[in-house]
């Protein structure tokens, strides 16, 4: 789903509860949380062993403790989703292009001079309840969504001086914005980018299956491409939010896939690249964090 799509999630459910849903009035949802919590003695402990520096790495899964001791990097974190993506794309395609797009952006990052980023394994879940007439997707919801980027903020703000997640769908936009704008409440350095591009179709059209004929092409199954609708996102937003993409794409394609190529997609994709490494290099989250 293009970044930005769906400003809400109409089919998203709540959840959870207990002690850490105690919150500040203006931001329901988990409980406020100071920088300041020191660390256990335990840890302090164990920690002072890892007294060797060695050289920064790229892959937060790849490293090991030792190597990120005392070096306090930036954490890129891929999110994207898991849903169906039409006929001829992977239920992963969000979590895919979000992934790639934070690789490209922490090597291009790099080469201009800000080495000091490590790239995070994607979360790979999100809120995709407009999907849920097909088969294959998983949505953890809005509410789910929202707390997990909050704690996963606060644990990885104990090493990482700053962190921006890296969004490939847009019925994750409210979480992002009520996560990180409570992590900013609580003195974190955390923002989030948007990885798409203003001129994207919606859903698994033209945009998204030529970025995928870019970075995957061995899993686009182009025999299979269906024009989906290609009505203006303004006309179909009530019956998306009534109904979800089922009520208005048999297919659950917004677009038309069927006019894609490889070469517009190393197109979009440099674009989606550009446009995020130079909101990472300027740094100006707005209220909600995201970086403009």
């Amino acid at each position: 789903m293009k970044p930005g799509s769906f400003p809400g999630d109409p089919c998203d459910g709540g959840g959870g509860g207990g002690a850490r849903d105690r919150v500040p009035r203006q931001f329901p949802g988990a409980e406020a949380t100071p920088v300041t919590d020191a660390p256990t003695t335990a840890a302090y402990q164990v920690n002072s062993a890892y007294h060797f520096r060695v050289a920064l790495p790229n892959g937060l899964a790849n490293s090991t403790s030792r190597q990120l001791q005392g070096i306090s990097p930036g954490l890129v974190v891929p999110v994207g989703s898991t849903e169906q993506h039409g006929p001829h794309l992977p239920l992963d395609t969000d979590t895919r292009i979000a992934s790639a797009v934070a690789d490209a952006v922490v090597r291009r990052l790099a080469q201009r001079g800000d080495a000091d980023w490590v790239i995070a394994p994607p979360i790979g879940y999100g809120a995709s309840g407009e999907h849920e007439g097909f088969p294959g997707t998983v949505s953890i919801g809005t509410a789910a969504l929202r707390l997990l980027l909050v704690e996963y903020g606060r644990s990885a703000c104990n090493w990482a001086s700053r962190l921006v997640f890296v969004n490939g769908h847009g019925g994750n936009v409210e979480a992002l914005g009520a996560a990180v704008a409570l992590l900013r409440y609580e003195g974190r350095d955390v923002a989030w980018s948007s990885c798409g591009v203003r001129t994207a179709d919606a859903h698994a059209g033209h945009t998204e299956t030529s970025v995928l004929l870019h970075i995957s092409p061995d899993d686009v199954r182009s025999d299979e491409c269906a024009t989906g609708n290609t009505a203006p996102l303004s006309e179909l937003l009530p019956s998306l939010r009534r109904g979800g993409v089922a009520a208005v794409s048999e297919v659950g394609v917004l677009g038309d896939p069927t006019t894609a190529t490889a070469d517009d997609g190393a197109q979009i994709f440099a674009d989606m690249v550009g446009g995020c490494a130079d909101r990472m290099l300027r740094w100006e989250p707005d209220r909600s964090g995201m970086l403009t």
